[in-house]
């Protein structure tokens, strides 16, 4: 859906830049315009009929994607830890895995 928006885009774009540009003096009835108007929304509908035209399931994905992140070893954290030291309470941070 997005692929067939793009274009269509695209070929509007396309479009109404060929029409504002200026014509030279000897292009009488706009037959040039015309023809780039045809053939970009003929280009248009077939693009986008060959685009609808194959499923979007069974493909493998594409070569670009990552793979998902794998974490080695043990998964270790900091905490802190209350003890006593001969004298009173005391806190400390250890790690913890």
């Amino acid at each position: 859906m997005t692929k067939t928006m793009l274009a269509l885009a695209t070929a509007a774009t396309l479009a109404v830049t060929a029409v504002a540009a200026p014509a030279p003096a000897e292009a009488r009835g706009g037959r040039v315009a015309a023809g780039v108007i045809g053939g970009l929304a003929a280009g248009a509908l077939i693009g986008g009929a060959i685009a609808s035209s194959r499923p979007a399931y069974g493909y493998p994905p594409p070569a670009y994607y990552a793979p998902a992140p794998a974490y080695y070893g043990p998964s270790c954290y900091w905490s802190r830890e209350r003890f006593w030291d001969g004298y009173g309470w005391r806190m400390r941070r250890v790690r913890v895995c």
